[in-house]
């Protein structure tokens, strides 16, 4: 009897991961649409953020050799939105994973297509987040390198 309801247990569990991979085309263009913002919020970390709060403290700021006020300011703010924007890439992550029933990055199959045995994640894989600030910092790299060469102008006096 036991033997019998183990297997019903197995059985019930290979059917519940087999239907967790199961995508419509809803599904796969709302877990597209989370990839992406969690790409933008990402690439905010290393972009937008740290540039808007500069900002702000250069307008708080009403001297051109302030004190320590403007500094705070701009530490303090790009510390709490970096929490903040983190936090949210979390959340994000966890409404993929509910959408998808997965959080790696790997082909997803039809189900007739898929052995009895895929109903495990390979080892080795790259999960969503990893991929996410991976491509956020390689993106970053690539503005600032696009930024540098061809908008930034030479700091050399034009002779």
């Amino acid at each position: 009897m036991s033997g019998d309801s183990a297997m019903q247990e197995k059985a019930m569990e290979r059917e519940r991961a087999l239907r967790a991979h199961e995508t419509s085309p809803a599904r796969g263009l709302a877990a597209s649409v989370i990839f992406i913002t969690m790409l933008f919020a990402a690439l905010s970390l290393w972009t937008a953020i740290p540039l808007t709060w500069i900002y702000i403290g250069s307008k708080v700021s009403h001297t051109q050799f302030p004190s320590e006020g403007p500094y705070v300011v701009v530490a303090v703010g790009i510390l709490v939105t970096i929490t903040i924007v983190a936090w949210l890439i979390g959340r994000l992550n966890d409404l993929y994973m509910r959408i998808t029933g997965t959080n790696r990055l790997t082909p997803m199959r039809a189900a007739w297509l898929r052995s009895m045995r895929d109903s495990t994640a390979p080892m080795g894989t790259t999960t969503v987040v990893e991929a996410v600030l991976i491509g956020s910092v390689l993106l970053a790299i690539l503005a600032f390198t696009a930024w540098f060469f061809l908008l930034a102008g030479s700091p050399l006096p034009n002779q």
